[in-house]
């Protein structure tokens, strides 16, 4: 977790993704680099109802956009205490040798496309965790994210969380998607004080128990216990909720869209519950 995006867009969440950057950088000394995201110009068209006229957003709202985005940026870090990174390029001796600092990329174009492929050279992307009401963060910012980049997402709650990877989740449903997640963890799980791994039954797919990954685990050296809970009334995604707040976790791990997202648009489904209600910060990977 040396390096960490952050996309910064003007939604009511933004404190909470700085803070959750910031307690993930401190924690392994990670460089922050953050960058204006706004939607591309021709992503706006609304009709004129009375003259049946269309108008793009002009670019001068584009710029001021980004440079106030730009300025809620630096002005968190410098009061956060974090350092500005040194200029010039990274080495491995520079990098052992410094602690969290930031930097701002300028003059980023817009659009959710720059942010798939830059966020590829990046062990995490930070974004708020995506909503449907007004001033929350956009769900295609996590999107885009999660499918294009080929990197976690470490999703910030809407309240900036206190601690970050004291006590982690697993929310364990023995797929793939799960699994890279948990690779992806790993420095987070290294270092965690209690880690517990949580299946549902009904919420898995074939593949390994939540005790044969815990087992796993054990072997690479970290500690983890397991539960597996009987099918009720609650689903999955709610079992894993109580389950995080009875365990006082601060970091919940999941693969994103083991279903499709079409099918958790219309029947639900873990990671769409998760999304709509968890108050944790949550690592997901597809």
């Amino acid at each position: 977790m040396k390096t960490l995006l952050v996309p910064v867009a003007l939604h009511d969440s933004l404190p909470s993704v700085f803070e959750t950057a910031i307690l993930a950088a401190r924690r392994f000394g990670s460089l922050v680099e953050g960058v204006s995201l706004r939607p591309a110009l021709a992503e706006y068209v609304p009709v004129d109802m009375v003259g049946g006229m269309t108008w793009l957003r002009d670019e001068e709202a584009d710029k001021a956009e980004a440079e106030a985005a730009g300025e809620r940026f630096l002005t968190f870090m410098r009061e956060a205490g974090v350092p500005l990174a040194a200029d010039g390029p990274c080495t491995p001796a520079n990098v052992a040798a410094a602690g969290p600092r930031y930097r701002w990329r300028p003059d980023v174009p817009a659009g959710d496309a720059f942010l798939g492929q830059h966020a590829r050279l990046f062990t995490a992307t930070v974004v708020g965790r995506p909503g449907t009401g007004e001033g929350a963060p956009r769900m295609t910012t996590f999107e885009t994210a999660l499918f294009e980049s080929g990197r976690p997402i470490l999703l910030a709650p809407p309240i900036a969380p206190a601690t970050l990877g004291e006590a982690v989740l697993i929310a364990w449903n023995g797929s793939t998607e799960t699994a890279r997640a948990v690779a992806f963890a790993m420095p987070f799980l290294r270092q965690a004080q209690r880690i517990r791994v949580v299946s549902v039954e009904g919420g898995t797919v074939p593949g390994p128990s939540a005790e044969d990954l815990a087992t796993a685990l054990a072997c690479e050296g970290i500690a983890a216990d397991h539960r597996a809970f009987s099918a009720g009334r609650r689903t999955p995604g709610e079992v894993f909720l109580a389950e995080a707040d009875a365990f006082g976790c601060d970091l919940l791990i999941k693969g994103a869209y083991t279903q499709s997202r079409l099918r958790q648009m219309i029947f639900g489904g873990p990671t769409s519950h998760l999304l709509a209600h968890a108050t944790i910060p949550m690592l997901m990977a597809h």
